[in-house]
């Protein structure tokens, strides 16, 4: 893996869920954050695939995870991981977080509704 440009590891993720899918009422599966403004969006797995909206938006290059336990970056240009510095607190959303989640927002098929 190779450090790529595009990082600021002083910029904290924007919330402890996905921007967009919070703004709407929606769900997502798993969360990314953006490693050069800390915009946190929802994986393609998600029904809003959010984080890669937000680069195809901006051309911020790198998102990181944003799930407990995961520390791993992503370059969408590259389509490869690449290294990264550790970002701002907090590294994920919390831990007792469901993913997928909110869990109160999920609907009972929701397995039908993700992207594979």
């Amino acid at each position: 893996m190779t450090t790529i440009e595009g990082i600021d590891a002083g910029a904290a993720p924007s919330g402890t869920g996905c921007v967009e899918c919070e703004a709407a009422s929606g769900w997502w599966v798993h969360l990314r954050r953006c490693a050069q403004c800390g915009h946190v969006g929802c994986c393609d797995s998600s029904p809003g695939q959010h984080a890669t909206a937000h680069f195809q938006q901006t051309g911020h290059p790198v998102m990181q995870s944003y799930e407990p336990g995961e520390d791993w970056f992503w370059s969408f240009e590259a389509q490869a991981p690449v290294d990264g510095p550790r970002l701002a607190d907090p590294q994920s959303h919390p831990s007792g977080q469901s993913t997928p989640g909110p869990a109160d927002r999920l609907p009972d098929d929701w397995q039908d509704h993700i992207h594979r």
